[in-house]
């Protein structure tokens, strides 16, 4: 077959930019064939490059003495101690759920999976976090089930549990549409695999599913921008199998057993291009393929096409030869693929051979390590200007506006659709703040959580990046949880615009801060760039997966509120309304600062709450909604009213950090306010849990009511 003439089109459609194409003539002393090209296309884009990100993503805090890895392999790996460690690491897959919503969604979540399964942890709780356009746009609706359908019929198929999540609105997101999937994994922490190879003339492996034309060239899509030729763009979304995959995981954790595993690599973006380089780099090695060699499902397919699939369910892996057998004996045991296509070698190359004739002949390091890497100009974000009045309101009028906002209405219809429950060993199911799952076979559990409101990044990037990790941080201890570390999904828009890079610049620079004052390293991640649709970016959106652990299941902090108990707001609240749900929903505005995050108070007040933990009955944070919203989401999930003393907009409304709303009993109040007096933590009674109604006030309405109102705005928005 012919293969195209590299012409400047052909060039600009692989996404590279003039500059780039003459750094590749300068490395490799020659045009490149058109496999060749697709080679660099793939391993240069943004999504596996990280080239203009690189340079920011360096400062972020990755070490700490729970930290066994940081970034750089599939997923980052945490000691729980005991002898184990929980992997875990959060990826976008956005562009691709935005052209084909079911598929996009159901691969996300493939993949992040195959991230965890690949170092050697079994997978045992899931998560993700969702950004929509406004629910009257007429995508909304179909992306909304879509999206919500793929992750259900992948996760629910696999068999690990949907544990917690976040999902928004905002006309930002009309044209491009936000899918965040976390997947966390136990393994012992003796026992993880690495993806970097060894050894000269070491068989490379093919595992799992055939390779087939889905998702040629779906890195360098995720790459760019969208407009109108949107539509043309589905071929380049891959197409999921949960079935095979679950064949591959329970296949590739019991070839882990054999001892034949040198290294491993999970086939992602860019397919066999990447996984292929990166194993090679790592490991200071050459690789040469043989293609003809690749289990294939389609006929005819080419050097370039093979290269590039994103076909899913595939691994790659370098193998001891005296193991072969037995390893080639458990993928035909579990009915997959298993083929050796090509081998280790001393030279620094990446020689592509198919049906004996080369394709590719590059010099591998310069493929990943020396990829062209950005100092992007950048400016920052204005400050916000002063807030404008905002007038007092009824405290039950707007309270009642934020729950008939699907914003901020109850999400069950979302989390009903996934398997919440299997493995049996959840510890509270979604729409209670963070999710929890004990570790099997031991007392101890782990917590999860994923958080960021993208209007205060937009606002102020540094301290909406800052207050993203400060809100993780809060839901892991309103469970009782130690947080441990974090994981990052940035998603931004071009960050060829100085004010877009700004805004990448400022919430790298909070999270840094945040996460080293809180002591939660970033020890995996994901960089979305490009989320823009005819020159319009998303809101600013690095979402924060953070996990936690609980040493025994006795000191988790339950959900039993009950009549007669005290509501106790833990941190000082001053009533900022900057940037707030009630300014949003209520007012129709987006004015204002974010709030500002005192680390130092929210590690001491976080402190507080786990060190105090056997005298508190319930616990929330104060984010989104401030106490009006909490206390009833806390009243609501008990059954029982709640009455709040002080009717003051700012108060009910107000969004400060480093605040907790706590239920106990009224001796229980006394002894946690002595207690916070000696530890200079402020705490103030803010009313009682009685009765089936929410007064605050004179204002007054049933719980009932309400309750309504809050379970049925989200369906009746999207459904």
């Amino acid at each position: 077959m012919q293969e195209p003439a590299i012409t400047p089109d052909l060039i600009a459609a692989h996404g590279l930019k003039p500059d780039e194409y003459d750094m590749i003539l300068e490395i490799i002393g020659r045009e490149p064939t058109f496999t060749e090209l697709g080679i660099f296309s793939a391993m240069w884009n943004e999504h596996c490059s990280y080239k203009s990100s690189k340079k920011w993503l360096r400062t972020l805090p990755t070490s700490g003495p729970q930290v066994i890895c940081g970034p750089g392999e599939n997923a980052g790996v945490v000691d729980i101690g005991d002898g184990q460690a929980v992997v875990f690491k959060m990826e976008s897959h956005n562009h691709p759920s935005y052209i084909e919503p079911y598929q996009g969604a159901a691969t996300g979540v493939g993949g992040i999976l195959r991230d965890v399964f690949t170092m050697g942890a079994r997978p045992i709780a899931s998560m993700n976090a969702l950004s929509f356009g406004e629910p009257g746009h007429h995508k909304t609706r179909q992306l909304v089930n879509g999206v919500v359908e793929g992750i259900g019929g992948y996760g629910n198929c696999f068999g690990v549990p949907c544990v917690g999540g976040e999902v928004r609105f905002h006309p930002a997101y009309n044209g491009n549409c936000l899918v965040n999937a976390f997947a966390a994994g136990l393994a012992d922490s003796d026992k993880i695999f690495y993806s970097a190879a060894s050894g000269v003339g070491m068989p490379v492996v093919y595992l799992g599913a055939k390779t087939g034309r889905d998702g040629v060239g779906g890195a360098t899509m995720a790459s760019a921008e969208f407009d109108d030729t949107i539509e043309e763009k589905r071929p380049t979304v891959q197409v999921g199998d949960p079935f095979t995959e679950k064949r591959l995981m329970e296949a590739t954790l019991e070839l882990m057993q054999t001892g034949a595993v040198i290294s491993i690599q999970d086939m992602g973006a860019a397919g066999l291009t990447c996984s292929a380089v990166e194993m090679g780099d790592k490991g200071g090695l050459g690789v040469r393929l043989d293609l003809e060699n690749v289990p294939q499902r389609e006929e005819n397919m080419t050097a370039y096409e093979m290269m590039l699939s994103e076909s899913q369910e595939r691994m790659l892996m370098v193998l001891k030869p005296e193991l072969e057998a037995e390893a080639r004996a458990v993928f035909e045991k579990w009915d997959l693929d298993f083929a050796i296509v090509g081998e280790t070698i001393a030279e620094d190359r990446f020689l592509i051979v198919h049906n004996g004739e080369v394709k590719a002949d590059l010099v591998l390091s310069k493929l990943s390590s020396t990829a062209p890497e950005y100092d992007r100009p950048w400016e920052p974000t204005p400050e916000a200007e002063e807030l404008a009045e905002v007038p007092q309101i009824d405290p039950i009028d707007g309270l009642r506006a934020l729950l008939a906002s699907p914003n901020y209405a109850g999400k069950q219809w979302v989390y009903e659709q996934y398997d919440t429950m299997v493995m049996a060993d959840s510890a509270r199911t979604p729409g209670l703040g963070a999710g929890m799952v004990r570790v099997h076979g031991t007392d101890k559990a782990l917590a999860f959580t994923s958080d960021v409101t993208p209007r205060y990044v937009r606002a102020n990037p540094v301290e909406g990046g800052k207050q993203a990790v400060a809100e993780a941080y809060r839901n892991l201890t309103a469970v009782g949880a130690n947080p441990l570390a974090t994981t990052d999904n940035l998603n931004f828009g071009n960050p060829e615009k100085p004010e877009i890079m700004g805004q990448f610049v400022g919430a790298i620079q909070g999270i840094g801060e945040a996460v080293a004052a809180l002591d939660m390293p970033i020890v995996s991640g994901n960089v979305s760039l490009y989320n823009e649709t005819d020159g319009q970016a998303i809101l600013p959106t690095p979402t924060i997966g953070a996990v936690g652990l609980l040493n025994h299941t006795d000191d988790i902090i339950g959900n039993e509120v009950r009549e007669g108990h005290v509501a106790l707001v833990i941190g000082e609240t001053n009533g900022h309304l900057g940037q707030s749900a009630l300014l949003a929903e209520v007012f129709n505005r987006e004015d204002g600062d974010a709030p500002h995050v005192d680390l130092d108070a929210e590690k001491r007040n976080g402190d507080f709450i786990r060190t105090n933990r056997e005298m508190i009955k319930a616990c929330t944070d104060l984010g989104d909604g401030g106490l009006a919203l909490a206390a009833f989401e806390l009243a609501e999930s008990a059954g029982v009213g709640v009455h709040l003393d002080e009717a003051s907009t700012e108060f009910l409304f107000g969004e400060d950090q480093a605040r907790y709303l706590v239920a106990c009993n009224f001796d229980q109040a006394e002894a946690l306010m002595i207690a916070a007096g000696q530890a200079d933590v402020p705490l103030v009674s803010v009313g009682r849990f009685t009765g089936d109604s929410v007064r605050v006030g004179n204002s007054e309405a049933s719980l009932e009511d309400l309750a309504a109102t809050f379970r049925s705005s989200f369906a009746e928005a999207v459904a």
